[in-house]
């Protein structure tokens, strides 16, 4: 059982209803029913095993990097959903507001305009001018022009307006109708961006899963190696007890109880190394499944099984290894990303029409006249651009873009060659692991039956102290050997898993 499903089952606390009478009652008793709580927890929590796939699943949920990535992709799924909106129209409202020191007063003074009158005979308009007895106009010696004898007066204030306080606005419209396929470009790399958000997800859980794969065996390694080292204290002090006794009786030398004694130590040195490696591994290994590092769990594999029967699955084709593989995705991807900016860039150098329809307002208006009030009206057109010359910058961009493009694809080809040799190397270390683990079965059956020789040798007087202890190295050092090779055979699985792109989690 999981610590968090040990923590699920706790017990239903009901509690009645009279108690709410008091705010004192109520405290105590929930003071109660905490302590209660706590104390079931923790020992159900003591006595939980944790298993490798909850180390798993714990580690994933906390990851703060994992967690980052999840943000990104959703972003990333924004972004599209923003990308996708440049389709449609746009309306805007743009409102305006200024403050003007001086009103407009087209008039310095009052103006005095000449008027005409209809003449009969000449059937046209003529000017109302002052002539001579002759009938000779008579022009301003001043100014040499001539003199009306009626004029038309506007007053300065009739052309005076008031542009002190002037307010204004437009909403306005505009549907793209051809961006020069930039639109779509956006769309495309908004599209390509979530899933290279997604593979970079991906391949960010994979290096997580395996980092706590790592280690959750290196506990379980290090509990076995701590068993042996404490089977192999015992077993030297055995040796030295019958050694003593030995030299109790005569048959032994001081020197093969120092020997046996110098022996002991170096065993409960070893067994102190491997105990302090223990706790600061399972210290490692809650601080990956985002616990507290003092968290303790008990693991659910411990006890190692045999690791005769582990084998690696999924294919290995390389197609199907590419197609997997989360950091490859990421490069295509990538591509497919600067393919667009290839798009986009070209679309600078593309013609671009749009459709706009505004209403405007201000206030004054001119629209009947000068009026101190709103007034507007709507306008529709169409708008189109056409680059002409701008001294190569866009289709320097444009070539920039297909040259990182080229160098991308370039690292994916080069990206595949080493996961094809990485894959080579993964399946060769997988059976590497599998013959030395078999190897090392022979070796620790080989180990038991010389250090039991040993043992019936040094009883029977043939053998000598340094024989037994050298016999008890060799078992402890196949026991050690064989430890080390069931836990590889399973990290080689993994990261086989990791390498052919199964280690999905």
């Amino acid at each position: 059982m999981t610590l968090s499903a040990a923590r699920g089952h706790l017990p239903l606390i009901f509690i009645p209803q009279g108690l709410y009478s008091t705010q004192a009652i109520h405290i105590r008793y929930m003071k109660k029913v905490f302590l209660v709580l706590t104390i079931f927890a923790t020992a159900t929590a003591a006595s939980a095993s944790v298993s490798l796939d909850s180390c798993r699943n714990m580690a994933v949920r906390n990851n703060k990097t994992i967690r980052m990535a999840e943000e990104n992709l959703r972003g990333a799924g924004y972004y599209k959903e923003a990308a996708r909106a440049a389709y449609l129209p746009g309306i805007d409202f743009t409102g305006t507001y200024i403050y003007n020191q001086h009103e407009i007063k087209l008039l310095g003074e009052d103006a005095k305009l000449p008027t005409m009158s209809f003449d009969p005979a000449t059937q046209s308009f003529n000017y109302n001018i002052l002539k001579g007895p002759d009938g000779t106009p008579i022009k301003d010696p001043a100014t040499g022009s001539y003199i009306p004898t009626e004029v038309a007066v506007i007053p300065k204030e009739a052309m005076t307006y008031d542009t002190r306080n002037v307010f204004a606005g437009a909403l306005t419209l505009t549907q793209p109708v051809f961006m020069g396929g930039q639109i779509k470009a956006l769309n495309e790399i908004a599209g390509y961006g979530e899933l290279l958000a997604r593979a970079t997800r991906n391949s960010l859980t994979q290096n997580v899963v395996y980092a706590v794969d790592e280690a959750y065996w290196l506990v379980v390694s290090l509990k076995e190696k701590k068993l042996l080292a404490e089977s192999f204290v015992k077993l030297v002090d055995t040796l030295r007890y019958d050694v003593q006794a030995m030299l109790d009786e005569g048959v032994a030398t001081r020197s093969d109880v120092l020997t046996v004694e110098v022996k002991l130590n170096e065993a409960k040195i070893a067994l102190t190394k491997v105990n302090n490696g223990l706790t600061l591994s399972r210290m490692a290994l809650a601080q990956l499944c985002g616990l507290p590092v003092n968290t303790q769990m008990m693991l659910e594999d411990e006890e190692l099984k045999s690791a005769g029967v582990i084998e690696a699955d999924g294919s290995e084709n390389l197609e199907d290894v590419y197609s997997r593989r989360q950091d490859l995705e990421m490069i295509r991807q990538s591509i497919n990303m600067l393919k667009g900016r290839e798009r986009l860039a070209m679309g600078q150098m593309l013609p671009k029409i749009a459709l706009v329809g505004a209403y405007s307002f201000s206030n004054p208006n001119v629209i009947d006249g000068f009026e101190k009030k709103f007034g507007g009206g709507f306008s529709v057109g169409a708008t189109l651009t056409v680059p002409i010359w701008h001294w190569g910058g866009d289709y320097k961009r444009y070539k920039a873009a297909k040259a990182q493009t080229a160098a991308q694809r370039l690292l994916l080809e080069d990206t595949e060659e080493k996961v094809s040799l990485q894959v080579s190397q993964a399946r060769f270390s997988f059976d590497e692991a599998k013959k030395t683990y078999a190897m090392t079965v022979t070796n620790m059956e080989k180990a038991d039956e010389n250090l039991r020789q040993a043992d019936l040798g040094f009883k029977e007087g043939v053998l000598t102290t340094n024989d037994v202890i050298g016999a008890q190295t060799a078992w402890l050092q196949a026991n050690s050997e064989k430890i080390d090779a069931e836990i590889s055979i399973r990290l080689c699985k993994t990261y086989l898993s990791k390498v052919l792109g199964n280690l999905n989690y």
